[in-house]
């Protein structure tokens, strides 16, 4: 937005709406911060109480010996694995498994949960069918 269309929108739309909103121009119970989590409560007497339940528990493995390090050079030379695909996860991990069974005759079209299908997608968070497809 260049700085001829912004001063005009500031104009027509009021001054004070394009401006940062900060902890001073809410109410006063508003308190912005920065997003951390709180770690516990205010007491009757207007005191914090700290939570010990609310702290967070930082769980940082040992990583002696550990070969890797944690810092990855832009320089690295790409990967030469090729991107992965529903198709070339499908033709790795359930196909296989589908044409054994075909072979030997023992492919159950209906029992089809057996190769990691879902055989329906209720209480599924996204759904596959027909919802999520454009009409």
């Amino acid at each position: 937005m260049g700085i001829l269309s912004a001063a005009a929108r500031a104009v027509v739309r009021g001054a004070d709406r394009m401006s940062r909103w900060t902890s001073k121009r809410g109410p006063r119970t508003h308190y912005k911060g920065r997003g951390a989590k709180g770690t516990g409560v205010r007491g009757r007497d207007g005191a914090f109480v700290q939570m010990p339940a609310m702290v967070p528990e930082l769980l940082v493995p040992t990583l002696t010996g550990f070969r890797l390090r944690p810092y990855v050079n832009y320089r690295a030379p790409a990967g030469d694995e090729p991107p992965l695909t529903a198709e070339r996860l499908f033709r790795d991990t359930a196909a296989p498994a589908i044409e054994k069974d075909f072979r030997d005759g023992t492919l159950d079209p209906v029992r089809l949960d057996k190769y990691g299908f879902e055989p329906a997608q209720e209480g599924k968070l996204f759904q596959l069918y027909p919802k999520n497809f454009p009409r």
